[in-house]
């Protein structure tokens, strides 16, 4: 007889996991899934008057560096376009940052929050 192999958690479920998380930091939701021909943001939310930009990670293993190590620069690149597009749209610019959310466990149950994980 074979055993049911649990199901891994999915990149949408993973960012529902985030959206939770942050709004229970008093993090608003503005966007998520945000698309553009420059790649795609998994999340944008304010936080007081700053506006975040957020890439969800998730890895349920260690291996290859873990979640952190798969924001590669030519991603960290794509999302600063991503970002800018966002941002001539709105013809506004309020203070920005990029913020990482990597959750870790079968099921997401460990959540590192890196304010700041990268810039220009």
């Amino acid at each position: 007889m074979y055993k049911k192999i649990p199901q891994k958690m999915k990149g949408s479920d993973a960012e529902q996991v985030a959206v939770s998380y942050l709004q229970r930091q008093h993090l608003v939701l503005i966007a998520q899934n945000y698309h553009c021909r420059f790649g795609e943001i998994d999340l944008i939310m304010r936080d007081g008057s700053t506006l975040v930009f957020i890439e969800v990670r998730m890895r349920t293993n260690e291996m290859f560096g873990g979640a952190a190590a798969s924001i590669t620069p030519a991603k960290q690149t794509k999302l600063l376009r991503t970002a800018r597009h966002y941002l001539s749209a709105i013809n506004c610019e309020p203070p920005c940052r990029f913020d990482a959310i990597l959750l870790s466990g079968d099921n997401g149950q460990e959540i590192n929050w890196i304010k700041n994980a990268f810039g220009e």
